[in-house]
């Protein structure tokens, strides 16, 4: 399966805060989507793997991706070794997404910068064709995809794109609320957290509304663009 955009997390739940409204919009649109998570988020204070494994299903159908997996990779732990990075490079070759998002190059938990840096260098390695890598036996064909993109996390850092999200961001909440273990429920009985405060959720989205305001849009997103952002034509640009 081809993908359009393919967005990778260090932890179930970092593509929905940073992207879903992304991803739920182009799906809406008719674009083939999908997301990798690296971890199962088995360090996160509240729930654990298995309750995170069933969220995040839920919340991927919500936002309308064809696939989500999960690397497994060790939380609290993301290396961005050689062997990491042929692991991730092999998944690009076998969806081939023109479009790849990841972590915030900086933030409050640790693996998100790891995260970013793993993606990063592994779409480049996925297109060098001396590097040989296999699906079953088959043979994946060398594949980069056009552009990437880091989404805003924890921090505010400065966005070099801002994409309306107006026509996902219902999807982009109700996907979140689908991570009920990790965010604000008023019967839950398990420790708070930062991000399990109702402040917390209600930024969330008083965040897309002011990104959104920036671009004169009811909601938006940033991105920090891992390449310069170029176009053809000035009114590409609005």
């Amino acid at each position: 399966m081809k993908l359009n955009i393919l967005a990778f997390g260090a932890h179930p739940d970092d593509v929905e805060l940073g992207a879903g409204g992304l991803l739920a919009t182009h799906a809406n649109a008719g674009d083939a989507t999908g997301i990798v998570d690296l971890t199962r988020g088995e360090m996160g204070t509240r729930g654990n793997a298995e309750i995170r494994e069933e969220e995040a299903r839920v919340a991927a159908d919500i936002l309308g991706c064809k696939i989500r997996l999960n690397m497994a990779m060790p939380d609290g732990q993301i290396s961005y070794d050689h062997e990491s990075q042929l692991k991730v490079a092999k998944i690009i070759r076998k969806y081939q997404p023109d479009i790849v998002l990841m972590n915030a190059p900086t933030d409050r938990h640790p693996d998100h910068g790891r995260a970013s840096k793993l993606i990063e260098e592994a779409c480049f390695l996925a297109g060098l064709n001396k590097i040989e890598l296999y699906d079953n036996g088959v043979s994946l064909a060398p594949w980069r995809p056009q552009t990437m993109y880091r989404y805003l996390q924890f921090y505010n850092l400065e966005p070099n794109l801002v994409v309306d999200i107006s026509d996902g961001f219902l999807q982009k909440m109700e996907s979140v609320r689908a991570h009920k273990s990790q965010f604000f429920d008023p019967n839950s009985t398990e420790p708070n957290t930062v991000i399990a405060s109702k402040d917390f959720f209600d930024s969330i989205a008083a965040r897309a509304m002011d990104w959104g305001r920036v671009i004169g849009a009811k909601y938006a997103e940033p991105l920090i663009s891992v390449r310069h952002i170029g176009v053809k034509n000035l009114k590409d640009l609005q």
